[in-house]
């Protein structure tokens, strides 16, 4: 899963030490990690079939049983966490300062699962090897670049085990969640509570379409510029677009295509009556923004409309359920402004 922070960090081992870590890990160096040598997906276990797996760059992933030691990055975690699937690592942001769940995690139990990694380019690939991982699953924003997977060992990651690419840029979050949902079926999965959690997103996108006059702005905000962000580059703007709600779509947007870059004096290039901000531990916090006078003009954020855009929900039901209901919620009390 995903965003205009995200997209600009995102786009701006060697062969001996790889045989030596295999070598350790062969002996039963630091197999002990979370997760140790029992299965960590439900049901895994049973499956004695050999296990076929194509992910989003068409790649046909073909192994004698299904992986059950399985390594994610944050965002693919967060989704799998929620089938049920429950990975013995993971990578990329998934710890704040205070040692708490960084939102991106989802409901992963971080106290159950070792940390490669929690910052762009930090990649633990000796840890990683010690694991005897089975797979290795990320999202991607570009088909082919696994998401938080550092380019400079990613030719080591990819000998210790097969890695699945899900593709976010371009897809729906149904599309997104249904890839999700596809995968940890394959893996097992008891998928408890799923049924539930699609009928309550299933309900609170129905109500999308109430909101069909409402101008809505999409945007993350930074030290020295404001992103506006283009609906048709992110899952859960598509889905929202798709359903009934009126997005703005910047007239012109910066190379990669996911955002425009507004310098701060020009926050008012669009009209809104409805402004949707960033709530990433990245982005600047509500009160951060209203510090920028011509932010703090804008008719949307006079009137008491700004309301948090859950950029990390996790592509799951049980994600999208709770970030929707949020959604309708607060969009039952915001009024046309024009």
């Amino acid at each position: 899963m995903s965003g205009p922070a995200l997209a600009r960090r995102g786009f701006l081992a060697a062969t001996a030490g790889l045989a030596a870590a295999l070598t350790l890990s062969a002996c039963g160096g630091g197999t002990e990690a979370a997760g140790s040598g029992t299965s960590t997906t439900p049901a895994a276990s049973a499956v004695a079939q050999s296990w076929t797996f194509t992910d989003d760059r068409d790649k046909k992933i073909d192994l004698p049983k299904a992986p059950s030691r399985i390594v994610a990055q944050v965002g693919a975690a967060a989704a799998l966490w929620d089938f049920g699937v429950r990975p013995v690592a993971v990578f990329g942001p998934h710890k704040l300062a205070d040692g708490s769940s960084d939102p991106q995690v989802g409901n992963v139990d971080i106290t159950k699962v070792e940390g490669l990694g929690n910052v762009w380019d930090e990649f633990n690939v000796e840890k990683y090897i010690s694991l005897q991982p089975e797979l290795l699953v990320s999202s991607m924003y570009v088909k082919g670049a696994l998401w938080y997977v550092p380019e400079k060992s990613k030719e080591t990651i990819e000998q210790v085990a097969p890695t699945a690419g899900v593709m976010l840029t371009g897809r729906s979050a149904t599309q997104v969640i249904g890839k999700y949902e596809e995968l940890a079926k394959s893996l097992g999965a008891d998928l408890q509570g799923v049924p539930e959690a699609k009928a309550r997103m299933e309900a609170a996108t129905k109500e999308l379409a109430a909101f069909k006059d409402l101008k809505i702005l999409m945007m993350s905000g930074g030290a020295d510029a404001m992103w506006v962000v283009n609906p048709p580059e992110y899952p859960d703007i598509v889905h929202l677009t798709e359903n009934g709600l009126n997005v703005v779509k910047p007239s012109k947007v910066d190379d990669g295509g996911f955002f425009q870059t507004l310098s701060w004096e020009n926050a008012d290039t669009y009209d809104a009556d409805v402004i949707l901000y960033d709530t990433r531990t990245q982005s600047l916090k509500p009160e951060e923004m209203l510090k920028k006078p011509t932010f703090a003009k804008l008719p949307a954020v006079k009137a008491g409309q700004l309301y948090p855009w859950r950029a990390e929900a996790p592509f799951s039901y049980q994600g999208y359920a709770t970030f929707l209901e949020e959604l309708v919620s607060n969009l039952k009390k915001a009024k046309p402004l024009q």
